[in-house]
């Protein structure tokens, strides 16, 4: 599948504040699903900005580094998305089963989400989660 400009950008601004490679995003499959998220919640102004003004390769490289409280705030709503699999609340919006799954927060902890992985209730103390 053929990435648009827009797919693209957010992708490059995602992987800069999370911390982890475009690649890495990719292989969730939810750079896309994160994307219209994210331009549905901030709206079509709000997104379009963040994009403009941190969605090329020179752009700050962490929330904090980002100046201004609102699109600071939004930056950090992209983070706990890609973290998490829910845009923060209140209440938090669980995007899917899937990107609770795809949260990475579990792969920064390399462990499998709770529940997440075939073998049923209690799985993961027989070392296949933590």
């Amino acid at each position: 599948m053929a990435l648009t400009d827009d797919t693209q950008r957010f992708a490059a601004l995602s992987a800069r504040l999370t911390g982890f490679d475009p690649a890495d995003l990719a292989d969730t499959g939810l750079v896309e699903v994160y994307r219209d998220v994210t331009a549905e919640e901030l709206g079509a102004e709000r997104y379009a900005l963040l994009l403009r003004e941190f969605g090329d390769p020179c752009a700050a490289t962490a929330a904090e580094d980002i100046p201004g409280g609102e699109l600071r705030a939004e930056a950090r709503a992209l983070t706990y998305l890609w973290y998490t699999g829910s845009w923060p609340g209140p209440p938090p919006r669980l995007v899917s089963p899937r990107a609770y799954a795809e949260g990475l927060v579990w792969k920064a902890a390399g462990v499998t989400a709770p529940a997440a992985a075939p073998g049923g209730y209690g799985s993961w103390a027989e070392g296949g989660g933590l």
